[in-house]
């Protein structure tokens, strides 16, 4: 509803479809521009207000709220280099996250192919192991994600003889990426050991559906950023284009 040109919060809560109190939130947070006051004391949002809480409601569905806020305040402060900075490092993200989807797959059907149980009493002498900090840091998790996940019998590494390190050879190391993966994915331990049994049994299809599913997630979550670029790009052009800074 139009008043003189200016929008009131119910105004705006329910173009967002969120509360009145969000709507204040949004503000106070830097998330919207501030507002003037009309005589009663009452905020007086326009369509910039406006169309900054559809675009902030568009990330939310690709970038999370927390990388929404941060966007969103420094376009505010005419900062556009920075907002384009945390779109690409969530982008990045999410390349890296589709490349380590692929992998998973890549490796459950290697895990799949092999006849022999996923156990670490064929390894061999001249395959290279890695410390459980090594392997953690290529799998890109904490080392004590590695010993509580290997408590929960879901990773088997091999012991040093003679120092007792933990060990993880190539097919440790699958299946790490495995674990690592699903639990991302929101995957409970029974879940995890329940694929990691399917594999070992030869019969890997649920757990390779449970990566093509994360996959497919992050394919939405793609698109969900595509379009709330198109609402980021039409905010800033209309907006602040002759006010921003590059640098």
């Amino acid at each position: 509803m139009m008043v003189h040109s200016y929008l009131r919060t119910i105004d705006l809560a329910q173009a967002g479809q969120i509360s009145v109190q969000q709507v204040r939130n949004y503000e106070a947070s830097g998330v919207i521009p501030p507002t003037e006051r009309g005589p009663g004391g009452y905020r007086l949002y326009t369509q910039m207000h406006l169309m900054a809480l559809k675009t902030a409601r568009s990330l939310l569905a690709g970038y999370g709220w927390p990388r929404t806020r941060a966007i969103m305040q420094v376009v505010l402060r005419g900062d556009l280099a920075a907002a384009l900075a945390l779109i690409d490092e969530r982008h990045a993200e999410l390349a890296h996250k589709r490349i380590e989807v692929e992998q998973t797959l890549a490796a459950l059907s290697a895990l799949a192919a092999q006849p022999a149980p996923l156990t670490t009493t064929h390894m061999t002498h001249h395959a290279q192991r890695l410390r459980v900090g090594e392997a953690a840091q290529q799998v890109g998790v904490r080392v004590s994600a590695l010993h509580f996940w290997e408590q929960q019998g879901l990773l088997h590494p091999a012991r040093d003889p003679s120092s007792h390190y933990r060990l993880y050879d190539e097919r440790q190391m699958r299946r790490l990426r495995v674990v690592a993966l699903l639990r991302e994915a929101g995957y409970g331990f029974g879940a995890i050991q329940t694929a990691r049994d399917e594999l070992a049994a030869g019969q890997p299809e649920k757990a390779i559906a449970a990566v093509e599913q994360r996959r497919a997630e992050i394919a939405r979550t793609s698109w969900a950023c595509l379009g709330a670029l198109a609402a980021f790009q039409g905010y800033v052009s209309e907006f602040w284009a002759g006010n921003v800074e590059w640098t």
